[in-house]
């Protein structure tokens, strides 16, 4: 079980990173808020998660141990694979989950695509009592429409494209897809225009 990671970021990607350790270039799949806080060559340290598969081994990375504990605790839900928990954690972090199952807000969870109303019931259903409660009247921190925009300028900064060129297609992205598209959204967005350009 590999439990910690850490080395140099080698290369990035859309929904992971390659991090060299002794030579090695070991893929590790990340949330976009990992992606926008790294760079090409900087020194990395992941929390990890190894999911084994009868045809897969697939690493999960994560920045904190609290992301890594809530990653985990959704993989313990039935019906919830690492795509799906990945998805989570990309529009929301762990206390804002926790404040959502807290205050059984089932609108929230369907923010992330892939989760509609009734699987948004059934996950605060079970997760009640598995993840922290947080008070009604302190709900966890939502990201701003300024900072998911920014996070994703510098994830296309951090694969390599220009500040102005990635901030050009970032506000494109955000008009096609409104103010409410998770980071991990916009993100996929946007390199599916710079793609095309090429």
């Amino acid at each position: 079980m590999i439990s910690f990671l850490s080395g140099t970021v080698h290369r990035i990607a859309a929904d992971h990173l390659v991090i060299l350790t002794y030579g090695v270039g070991r893929k590790v799949n990340v949330t976009p808020d990992t992606l926008s806080s790294t760079r090409h060559g900087a020194d990395i340290e992941l929390v990890t998660t190894l999911v084994v598969r009868e045809d897969s081994m697939t690493l999960f990375g994560f920045g904190t141990e609290d992301e890594n504990h809530t990653f985990e605790v959704l993989l313990s839900i039935s019906g919830i694979g690492p795509r799906l928990a990945m998805a989570i954690l990309s529009v929301m972090g762990p206390d804002e989950l926790a404040a959502a199952i807290s205050n059984q807000d089932a609108n929230a969870l369907t923010r992330v695509p892939g989760i509609g109303k009734k699987g948004a019931s059934r996950i605060i259903l079970e997760l009640e009592n598995k993840l922290p409660k947080l008070a009604a009247s302190e709900p966890g921190p939502q990201l701003s429409f300024g900072g998911a925009n920014q996070q994703v300028v510098d994830a296309l900064v951090g694969l390599g494209w220009k500040e102005a060129q990635a901030a050009d297609v970032v506000q494109e992205v955000v008009k096609d897809l409104g103010q409410n598209a998770g980071t991990s959204t916009l993100l996929k967005a946007a390199l599916k225009v710079l793609g095309a350009r090429k």
